[in-house]
């Protein structure tokens, strides 16, 4: 009796002794992923064109881009971003691409990260478990650019997509 009473006040010294830094820093990483940048988002409100996909390589190396089509087909979409809101849509219409659009979620976090996911339709956002997190840059009033990773060959590649505002 007293080795299981020694047994279960050892248990009790071991689970309670659990560190706090790490549930700190995730709760603290969590928190700072959830804030907003709402002046970021307020700028990107409106209609905008991709105008250009570029990475290293892209003369020999074909990307598949958010899981939909190759990069290429990517350059000439519409893409219209409602910032009290977080929705919008995008239109896939190139030429040689299957035509693709979607209904879309978004926001831009403080460390300066485009949370993206793509809906189906009649899909909630809340229901989406994947989704994309790009890089914002070079965000002006007529521009700015999403700036993804990729891994090629081991190496990770940044390949940058260039929006420009619709007229």
């Amino acid at each position: 009796m007293k080795k299981i009473i020694f047994i279960c006040m050892i248990a009790t010294m071991f689970f309670a002794c659990k560190s706090a830094s790490s549930t700190t820093a995730s709760t603290e990483a969590t928190t700072l992923s959830t804030k907003l940048d709402r002046p970021s988002q307020v700028a990107l409100k409106g209609n905008w064109v991709l105008t250009n996909v570029s990475y290293p390589g892209s003369e020999y190396i074909k990307v598949n881009s958010f899981d939909l089509a190759d990069s290429k087909c990517f350059i000439g979409s519409t893409w219209n971003f409602i910032s009290n809101n977080n929705k919008g849509s995008m239109a896939l219409t190139a030429p040689s691409c299957t035509a693709f659009n979607s209904p879309i979620v978004w926001s831009i976090n403080n460390q300066g990260m485009f949370v993206l996911k793509i809906l189906d339709a009649g899909i909630k956002a809340k229901k989406v478990r994947d989704g994309y997190l790009l890089k914002v840059a070079g965000l002006t009033d007529n521009s700015f650019q999403l700036i993804d990773n990729i891994n090629v060959g081991g190496q990770v590649k940044d390949v940058t997509y260039q929006f420009q505002r619709a007229n």
